[in-house]
């Protein structure tokens, strides 16, 4: 692994942790916002609290949803890899069998 290689992986899952926090941050900081708006125009004083914990729900939501997209992509990467194999390993069979039939455009030494 070159060098290249590793600070690509490591920018790679920084980002990873960042869009972790932020997808669970967001939903509880706006459901609590819109919560504690409602609260003060209604008089209330528990929709910010229901507000708390429906962003929360929101966020571990959004951070299941991440996680199940990161641990499917390693296999599709895997499927596509092999057609790639198996399209390289096609089209080699028919360069080598195209080119070990002689061909009619040579020239014929002797004649």
């Amino acid at each position: 692994m070159s060098k290249n290689d590793y600070d690509r992986d490591v920018y790679r899952s920084m980002a990873m942790i960042t869009q972790f926090g932020l997808n669970m941050i967001v939903p509880i900081v706006l459901c609590g916002a819109l919560g504690l708006f409602l609260d003060k125009k209604l008089g209330t004083n528990w929709i910010a609290i229901a507000g708390f914990f429906i962003g929360a729900l929101a966020g571990f939501r959004n951070i299941y949803v991440f996680a199940k997209k990161i641990y499917e992509k390693p296999g599709l990467t895997r499927r596509q890899q092999e057609r790639r194999q198996r399209k390289i390993a096609k089209e080699s069979e028919a360069e080598s069998e195209g080119s070990s039939k002689p061909s009619d455009e040579t020239p014929k030494q002797g004649a």
